[in-house]
């Protein structure tokens, strides 16, 4: 395909995990991806390597989304105008009861998963609708299994974030969808990602993996095919969606 013809799709927590895997899912489609990272470059850089020795064009760009100029930054690389939104960036911090989580860390993780994904579609609405100049596209907010679930003793601040990424997909779908831009959500359960350690609780999985009806924590390349779906054209008349991809939980 043709540099002019391919989309462009920014993933943000892109360097790793689900972020990184949805990249070279993407970069196997076709897309010319923006790799979107806080603080890794070297990871970044590995991604953005991977996504183009299969032909499309990568960029890897340093942003943190809870600050609107850097999101700004993230939309505003080399390869053009943005088709496509994977607004992934995430972190659970801690895990315990809610009345144990230190006022910073709940401050940081509501942050992070609700206000970075409100910004980034925010961002994504101002570029891509066809009232506003744009051509459309498509977003899909990572969100969790937790938003339903509650993660009780875990990290519920956590799950409320993410019950309102579920609700901004619901809403802000209904309010892009005369201008040309679909919005949907995908929700994975427990996968085998980082994002437990770095909570500090790395054996977590292995841990309450039986809640999971199907057994077995999921991979990232498990989550990443339902991403690129609901970005592509087949999905055409799919918005205001949150997909689960949790093994059953």
């Amino acid at each position: 395909m043709e540099t002019a013809q391919r989309p462009v799709t920014i993933v943000t927590g892109g360097s790793r995990g689900i972020g990184a895997a949805t990249v070279a899912a993407l970069a196997r489609s076709g897309h010319d991806v923006v790799v979107g990272y806080l603080a890794d470059a070297d990871a970044a850089a590995r991604v953005v390597a991977d996504a183009t020795s299969v032909g499309v064009r990568a960029v890897a760009v340093q942003a943190d989304v809870t600050v609107p100029a850097e999101v700004d930054r993230l939309f505003a690389t080399d390869l053009g105008p943005a088709t496509g939104l994977v607004a992934n960036a995430g972190l659970t911090a801690h895990l315990g009861d809610l009345a144990d989580t230190p006022v910073d860390v709940v401050r940081t993780v509501l942050e992070v998963n609700l206000l970075g994904v409100v910004l980034c579609c925010r961002r994504a609405a101002q570029l891509m609708s066809t009232d506003r100049g744009g051509t459309g596209g498509a977003i899909v907010a990572v969100s969790s299994s937790a938003a339903t679930l509650g993660a009780a003793h875990e990290y519920v601040h956590y799950a409320a974030a993410k019950a309102g990424v579920d609700a901004l997909v619901v809403g802000l779908a209904k309010e892009l969808a005369p201008v040309g831009v679909r919005v949907n959500g995908v929700a994975p359960g427990l996968v085998r990602t980082d994002i437990h350690a770095a909570a500090g609780d790395p054996g977590r999985l292995d841990r309450v993996v039986d809640r999971v009806p199907m057994g077995r924590a999921g991979e990232p390349e498990e989550i990443a095919p339902a991403i690129v779906w609901l970005l592509g054209p087949q999905a055409r008349y799919v918005t205001g969606t949150v997909v689960r991809v949790a093994g059953g939980l």
